[in-house]
């Protein structure tokens, strides 16, 4: 730890509470989590829902407080429902609020309580004596500017229309209690510019950028010979766009590892080729090592911030981004990797060609039909100037830096003695 919050009186005297959304996969904002957890070991952690078999190693059973909706998914009969809050979705707000944070009672008299929000922890109710600092990782995206893209998926399938009108009613309800909860919080972080931006937006409400926490000296830096493969390390689901750096390396033949697990696994090896290859969970130390010696890694989706990135950058590991949200602030283009502009496999083959370490082959095949005549010499010609690059080990490790665990709990520290 770097910081010792032992040796500083004005935090080791304070009694601190923890609020994270939900606890039932790991994930960058859980990894977050157990940062803050380690700087306040004293402070319980309530959440919504936990899953104690897949986060009690991070986050132990004593030192977690339930809500009122872990006991109603207690009660369902499949194992796998219980911890898909899509389905409590209605139940979450009136949960976070049943906390006993406005109560001067006991155990429950604190002096501050920080929220980790992106959708309803922003919420919870304070008492007069009591400060809420809470750090957004986003406005909830499915209430804002992402509502139609989720009622379009939803409306897929199986009684899609039913699905559809359900969500629209609910996201109406969520989307005012959003709104109006927004007030609660005395002072907001926010996860980057991005997120920034929305809060203003969305809440009408100031805040203060504070990048999440990475931990560098987890991610050496390797300057070793590069293998000839991408690599995505991702919890998998929708909005991750992994399915573009699939259909993308399927078309260009590229090799692509995928580290992580999550709901939308099965549909994406659906659509797999045979250059595509999941890995599941990995190791602390098998992760680092496929980091390493990747060309790059595949950041398809639009992120609040994305800590993976900036842990492959720490091994010294060029990044692949779609050019948009949090990725535009940890990654030097040109530098440290570069963008590809248009949310298409098209578009990211084209960035691809660059880092490949196999033998080159005429990119005229790797591009749809639709593709235009110009569209492909401005292809080819953005190749050859990528072949003259090449990309430092030692910058991206050094711009790494930038987002360090280290600078993280000294910023915190000084925000917390600020309130």
């Amino acid at each position: 730890m770097d910081v010792n919050v032992s040796q500083t009186d004005t935090l080791v005297s304070m009694k601190i509470a923890l609020v994270h959304e939900l606890l039932t996969m790991r994930g960058g904002a859980e990894r977050m989590l157990r940062v803050v957890a380690d700087m306040f070991p004293d402070a319980p952690i309530y959440t919504l829902l936990y899953d104690e078999k897949k986060l009690g190693a991070w986050f132990p059973k004593e030192r977690v407080r339930t809500s009122s909706v872990q006991n109603i998914a207690a009660c369902w009969p499949l194992p796998a429902a219980r911890f898909n809050h899509h389905l409590h979705l209605r139940k979450f707000p009136q949960a976070v609020e049943q906390w006993p944070f406005d109560s001067a009672q006991g155990d429950t008299d604190f002096d501050l309580v920080i929220s980790f929000s992106s959708a309803f922890a922003h919420g919870i109710k304070t008492r007069g004596m009591t400060k809420h600092l809470c750090y957004v990782h986003t406005p909830a995206r499915y209430l804002w500017d992402q509502t139609f893209d989720v009622l379009d998926r939803a409306e897929r399938g199986f009684l899609g229309s039913l699905k559809r009108r359900y969500l629209e009613g609910t996201f109406h309800k969520l989307r005012q209690w959003d709104a109006r909860t927004s007030e609660r919080p005395d002072k907001i972080l926010a996860a980057s510019k991005a997120v920034q931006r929305r809060i203003e937006l969305y809440w009408r409400r100031e805040s203060e950028v504070l990048y999440p926490p990475v931990d560098i000296a987890a991610f050496p830096l390797f300057e070793g010979k590069r293998e000839d493969y991408f690599v995505i390390a991702s919890t998998l689901v929708a909005y991750k766009r992994i399915e573009l750096a699939i259909e993308a390396c399927n078309k260009g033949k590229k090799k692509l590892k995928i580290v992580g697990e999550g709901p939308h696994r099965k549909a994406l090896e659906k659509i797999a080729g045979p250059t595509i290859e999941f890995l599941g969970y990995k190791e602390h130390s098998e992760l680092v090592s496929l980091l390493q010696r990747a060309s790059a890694f595949l950041f398809p989706g639009e992120e609040d911030f994305g800590i993976a990135p900036v842990e492959a950058m720490a091994c010294g590991t060029p990044v692949i981004a779609y050019r948009g949200g949090g990725a535009l602030e940890t990654v030097l283009e040109g530098k440290t990797g570069e963008f590809f502009s248009e949310p298409n496999a098209d578009s990211l083959l084209q960035i691809l060609q660059k880092f490949a370490c196999g033998p080159k082959h005429d990119l005229s095949t790797d591009l749809s039909s639709e593709a235009s005549a110009k569209e492909e010499a401005s292809a080819k010609a953005e190749v050859r100037r990528f072949e003259q690059k090449s990309y430092s080990n030692n910058l991206c490790a050094e711009h790494a830096k930038n987002f360090s665990q280290k600078d993280f709990l000294k910023n915190l520290s000084e925000i917390i003695r600020r309130m």
